[in-house]
């Protein structure tokens, strides 16, 4: 387990003095990457070895928002290590220890030389080790299916704001666009993200949405699509 403490800073609250949904994914990300790079196998590390993890599924459940000002804890446990892929939990803690929010990760290691999955380096598992991982209620679902009706919204461009250190759209920046196209009123408790490919700088980002219904209830399912109408990201939440 890897921890950092932090304190909700205005400028990752909305309108409602609550964190954001884009901002916890980013102390998510963050934290994960404080770990990488206190280990030794950071950014630079996976430049030289033509290595990269790429994030290939979220599933984020949220108790509570914390407010402005508010101290709180995050973790991540990373628990398992399968030929391409690497499992990881994350969670968010308030000042007496009470879990806000708790999330599990897919994430498989790519060969940036190649362009290609490659097993996960015996370096890297080493270095991370894996512990049991978090108690909540995970799903089996990795693919996300889109609804047969769906609404096409306003097109935008990826801009250089967007990107991160592997030249394309950063993980949290696409829950970050979702965000504008969600009700402002609605309180997420449940966020799956199924990333597919990578946008870059001068794409455009084609946004359609609709529902659908399960046995958990009714969904709502944003696909952040290319203009053959493919997805970069389809995200759900509840």
């Amino acid at each position: 387990m890897y921890e950092m403490k932090a304190r909700i800073r205005y400028s990752e609250v909305g309108t409602d003095g609550k964190l954001m949904l884009s901002a916890l994914v980013n102390y998510f990300q963050d934290c994960s990457t404080f770990q990488s790079e206190d280990l030794g196998v950071g950014v630079q590390h996976l430049k030289e070895q033509h290595g990269a993890w790429l994030m290939n599924f979220w599933q984020i459940q949220i108790s509570r928002y914390p407010e402005l000002c508010e101290e709180v804890k995050i973790i991540t446990i990373p628990y398992e290590f399968d030929r391409f892929y690497g499992k990881r939990n994350f969670a968010m803690l308030d000042a007496s220890g009470r879990y806000l929010a708790k999330a599990n990760s897919l994430w498989f290691y790519f060969n940036t030389e190649r362009a290609r999955p490659m097993r996960v380096p015996q370096c890297e598992k080493d270095a991370y080790g894996t512990e049991e991982r978090l108690d909540m209620n995970y799903t089996e679902e990795r693919k996300l299916a889109l609804p047969e009706q769906m609404e096409a919204l306003k097109p935008f461009p990826v801009q250089r704001v967007h990107l991160d250190t592997n030249g394309h759209v950063n993980n949290g920046q696409y829950v970050r666009m979702a965000e504008e196209f969600l009700p402002a009123d609605d309180v997420i408790r449940e966020l799956r993200v199924e990333y597919r490919t990578a946008a870059h700088l001068g794409d455009t980002i084609y946004p359609r949405r609709g529902t659908v219904t399960d046995g958990d209830g009714a969904w709502t399912v944003l696909a952040l699509c290319d203009a053959d109408g493919q997805p970069y990201v389809t995200l759900k939440v509840q």
